[in-house]
Formats: structure tokens, sequence, C-alpha cells
């Protein structure tokens, strides 16, 4: 157990390093930064939050455990990234004040707890929204061009040992790239596209203006959008409002032979949808990330398909990951304990 001199608990829920907990410290001294690595199951992997599944703790590993996420003012993480664990948490530590959950989508998270409104008015909930957004990005990009580029063709023509004519590929900078949903990695994602010369438009309910967009489109005229796109790019969070946002409608109106990428929520895109645009050819190629099934199931029909680039959601994976949440943990604790309004604050109505 660390020993701080901070006045206000944050106890570290999820297996965080014993340089990060230290680099909150340092960063923002009243907070007593309270863990037990004994305690969490280890990472298998960079930003592996929920840990290795075949640690289990013994019953008095797990009372010790819960004890001491009940003695948070503030939590970082999720406990083991449980839902259900969440729970147990809120509703055991009326003194709990702000819970950081380590996704960039943790509203879906916490909706999946089940909170009473009085848990979600008492307790403030924040996501690491935007520390994923430059990765994200970047598989955004590689995945508009292995769709431009004709990667499955070239893969397939090289394993056969088969030269044929020549063919014109799609070029970027005579592209439209839709971005569906210009938050953080939205945001990203059109910086990126602007910086490679394609002309970008963007999906937008607050119509603010965003660098690199060329164009804001209204939520509600995405099919008409999607008719004059060269490639839809999906951003956004799973919520009510986006579950199957892209579906057969926006699909059925997609400008032929585009390309669809999404690296938001797997919900956003009907796969039911998706696979008939597929193989029509309206949609040439997809790179999806995320699965309204995660794992995917082995009976999907997206599986076996030559012209869909399966990402198990491993995009946003990065090493670097760690600090940048550590960091915006603390300065979300400095800006709750000054008063001020914290970054990433998740909507309790849409869990976003």
């Amino acid at each position: 157990m660390s020993e701080t001199t901070g006045s206000v608990r944050a106890v570290v829920a999820v297996p965080l390093s014993e340089e990060h907990c230290r680099l909150i410290e340092a960063l923002e001294p009243r907070l007593e930064v309270v863990r037990d690595h004994g305690l969490y199951r280890p990472m298998r992997g960079p930003a592996d939050w929920s840990g290795d599944p075949d640690r289990v703790r013994t019953s008095q590993e797990q009372a010790a455990f819960e004890a001491l996420v009940d003695s948070a003012d503030f939590l970082f993480g999720i406990p083991d990234v449980d839902p259900a664990a969440l729970h147990r948490a809120v509703a055991s530590n009326p003194g709990l004040r702000w819970v950081h959950t380590t996704a960039a989508g943790g509203g879906s998270q916490v909706k999946a707890a089940g909170l009473p409104e009085e848990a979600l008015q008492r307790v403030a909930f924040t996501t690491s929204a935007g520390m994923h957004g430059g990765p994200l990005a970047e598989f955004a990009v590689f995945g508009v061009l292995a769709g431009a580029k004709s990667l499955p063709r070239l893969i397939a023509q090289q394993r056969g040992r088969v030269w044929t004519d020549r063919w014109e590929m799609k070029q970027l900078e005579e592209m439209t790239v839709l971005v569906v949903g210009l938050g953080g990695i939205g945001a990203e994602c059109a910086r990126r596209f602007k910086a490679l010369g394609a002309t970008v438009w963007g999906t937008t309910r607050s119509g603010e203006p965003v660098d690199g967009v060329d164009r804001l489109v209204p939520v509600d005229e995405l099919a008409r959008a999607a008719a004059e796109a060269d490639a839809l790019v999906v951003t956004l969070p799973g919520t009510e409002h986006t579950h199957h946002l892209v579906g057969h409608e926006v699909l059925g109106s997609i400008k032929p032979g585009a390309i669809v990428v999404n690296v938001g929520r797997g919900t956003v895109i009907d796969e039911s949808a998706l696979v008939p645009a597929l193989e029509s050819g309206r949609v040439s190629f997809a790179a999806l990330d995320v699965f309204e099934v995660e794992p995917l199931p082995a009976d999907s029909p997206l599986w076996g398909r030559d012209d869909v680039l399966i990402s198990p959601h491993t995009a946003a994976l990065n090493s670097q990951e760690e600090e940048r949440i550590a960091r915006l943990f603390a300065a979300n604790a400095s800006r709750l304990l000054d008063g001020e309004a914290m970054r990433n604050v998740v909507n309790t109505v849409e869990f976003y």
C-alpha cells in the first residue's frame, strides 16, 4: 500500500503502474493516490485495464480489494472494468464523488452499471475520450487508403503470383471523406485527411466549426451527404441515438464504390445492412476495428469477405495511453478540486 501525504483519496481500481501512480501524485499533490498492486489483475499488454482474467483473487483478496475501492473519494478506473463492480462500488460508498473511466466510450460502461438516478446525480463520471484519437485516426487513414489502393486485389495477386494489366487507383486528394462524428477522434481524423489533400466533410450536432472540415453536415442529412462522399469514417460512441445510424438508409444511399471505416463503436453500423451493401458493390471496401458483438462471432459473414478488413478492436492500443490517461486524471482532479469544469464529463442521459 502506498504512503502519501495528500488529503483526497484517489483509489486506483485498475492495474496502473507504480510509475504512473507517482506521476499523478507529482502532478496533483493534493491527492492521496491509494493503490495495492498485489490486488490487481496484471496487464497482458499495454493499457490492458481489465487485466489477466486467469488471475483470480482469493475471497480475502477480493474483500481487501472492495474495501480499498470503497474508501475512495475519487476512483481511477471502473473496478476490474466491470459495470457490475461499479454498481456495487457506488452503492457501497456514499462518499464517492468521481469515477474516471479508462475507455473513450466509458459512458456505455456507466450505462451498463444500471445506476439509480440518485447515484448519477451524486457521482461525476468522466471518460478518456481524446486519448486514443491519434492511433484511431491513423487506422482510419490506413483503412481508407487500403480501399483506395485496392489492397485486397494486390494481396490476392501477389499470393497467386499473378501479374495483371495496370489499373487506376483512387487518389486521396481527389476524394471526399465524410467523418461521422467530430468529437476528439473525428477531429483527429479530419486533420489527417485534410493534410493528405482530401476534401473533408463531417457530421455535427452543435454546428461548431472544426479545423480541417470543409463542410459541416447536420446528422439528419447524413444519407444525402453519403451519396456524394467517396469514404465514410465512423467515429461515434455507442448511444441510443447513434444505434444503427449507419443502416439501410445511409448504406442504401451511399455513393457506389464508397469505402467504409469504423473506429467508433460497432453498434453505430448495422451489419445486417453493411453485408448486402458489400455484396452489391455499393460499398467497395470496409475496414472495421469494432463490431456489434465482440469478439466477432465465428458465423459472421464479414469474416469470409475479401473486401473487409477485420481488426480485433486493437487500433487504439498504444504504449503511451497509460501516461496520457494518468495525466488526464490528474488534470481533471485539479479542475474538480479547484471548482472548475472537468473534461469529458459523461452525459448521464445519453451516456456519451
